[in-house]
């Protein structure tokens, strides 16, 4: 499939082709600790809900790929969200995505915005070509999202007709999804002993999806709970026995 992009008057190709086996992908280290800790809990919440399927594909510095003037180009966004991808053969493991090729167009694009470069909001249309320009013209996924952990401010960007526009956020300062038909927004709290702003999905009745650590506790207080419910019967049970017995009646008898 061949997409042509018109930035600029000048006229760019764009091929779904396979990463090449010898490609060396990019290892960069993370900007911060936040990044990955971030990505994570993004997942781990969609799974402890059940929202994730075997056909989706869902990662974090993951190489998106895409040949641009029969070049190939590479860019690893910190959360990504594909809708429904072609199983692997048994035993291979994936390194990289080629939407179209490979399966269904990336959906959504999460980036954590680093403290010294602006490359997850540049428009750059030559090499190395600024993530906003590759995701808008190039892979022209329908939703954008950078958020900045330094500032805690959170930005959703829609594609229409062709250019990313600025979503505001709701009255609850959280940003609507479509491709996941969820919000997303800032929340304070604490997770794997580290407290700071998180970013979390609500679903459309505005129910915060819990990570698979506060499901456990969730239930774990539930059984606590059940277990004193119990032990106070237990205990109602003995009194009442002990007040028969007083009274000369054989609690037994009244089983």
């Amino acid at each position: 499939m061949i997409l042509q992009v018109h930035p600029n008057k000048q006229e760019t190709t764009v091929a779904w082709e396979a990463l090449p086996a010898d490609f060396v992908l990019p290892d960069d280290p993370v900007e911060n600790i936040q990044q990955p800790l971030l990505a994570a809990a993004l997942t781990d919440a969609l799974g402890a809900a059940g929202k994730i399927q075997s056909q989706m594909l869902i990662g974090s510095n993951f190489g998106l790929v895409a040949a641009v003037n029969k070049k190939i180009t590479v860019k690893a966004p910190d959360w990504f969200y594909v809708p429904q991808v072609q199983p692997v053969a048994s035993g291979v493991i994936r390194r990289s995505y080629t939407p179209h090729l490979e399966g269904a167009p990336v959906a959504v694009v999460m980036e954590f915005l680093s403290e010294t470069d602006c490359g997850e909001l540049s428009v750059r249309s030559t090499v190395p070509y600024g993530k906003l320009y590759f995701y808008e013209q190039i892979l022209q996924v329908p939703t954008y999202v950078t958020y900045d952990p330094y500032e805690a401010s959170l930005e959703v960007r829609y594609l229409q007709q062709g250019k990313y526009i600025l979503q505001p956020a709701d009255e609850n300062e959280r940003c609507w999804i479509p491709e996941l038909e969820m919000f997303l927004g800032i929340w304070q709290g604490e997770r794997l002993e580290q407290n700071m702003k998180w970013l979390r999905w609500w679903d459309q009745q505005g129910n915060l999806l819990l990570w698979s650590s506060e499901q456990t506790e969730q239930e774990r207080q539930r059984a606590e709970q059940e277990s004193q419910r119990a032990e106070q019967e237990r205990q109602k049970a003995e009194i009442l026995a002990a007040k028969l017995r007083e009274l000369g009646v054989d609690p037994e008898l009244l089983q």
